[in-house]
């Protein structure tokens, strides 16, 4: 290769900016255990989720707190009811006490949408994650830039959508927060 500013060889090689690597990560920053935020959240959400409401769970990636769709968000809506702001204020809580980025994902079914406020299941999806968001970092002080969102559509859907059972576990919102392995994937 080519010398560049910072010595010899092929700059490329280094990755994105040259010589500059990526910094270990500190010890103070490792990310914390899930599995004691998992079993306090079960306990806190035990009404919702024997309701079937929320289900909390643990994945390779992290920590799944799932919402029903129903359970936050009128059909076809991106308000957040304000029965699901109680269960929002204990997930908010555990989430102030670790140290692990959020990702908050919206899904829906395979029932194409097409509203004046919403032209797709994308958009959708989308708008539900960023009012998460907003009722989140706004009303609940959770660190805005720990928390990223995503709008997955119904390409991921984790039931059959040739049933309205289906259907409706696969319109949902999920909160994950990641472990090491969600953050590396």
């Amino acid at each position: 290769g080519t010398k560049d500013d910072h010595g010899q060889g092929n700059a490329q090689m280094h990755g994105p900016g040259g010589e500059k690597r990526l910094e270990p990560p500190k010890k103070e920053d490792k990310l914390a255990e899930l599995l004691p935020s998992l079993r306090v959240l079960s306990q806190e959400l035990k009404a919702e989720i024997d309701a079937g409401k929320i289900q909390v769970s643990m994945e390779p990636r992290g920590l799944i707190v799932s919402f029903k769709q129903a359970a936050l968000f009128p059909s076809g809506e991106d308000g957040i009811s304000p029965d699901a702001l109680p269960s929002l204020d204990k997930i908010a809580a555990a989430i102030l006490k670790i140290p692990n980025p959020v990702r908050l994902e919206g899904h829906t079914d395979s029932r194409r949408i097409n509203t004046q406020r919403f032209h797709s299941n994308w958009e959708l999806s989308s708008a539900r994650s960023i009012a998460l968001l907003e009722i989140l970092t706004t009303r609940f002080h959770t660190p805005v830039g720990r928390i990223s969102v995503a709008g997955y559509a119904d390409t991921a859907p984790i039931a059959s959508n040739e049933t309205e059972e289906g259907r409706a576990l696969n319109r949902r919102v999920d909160i994950v927060i990641l472990n090491e392995q969600g953050v590396l994937g």
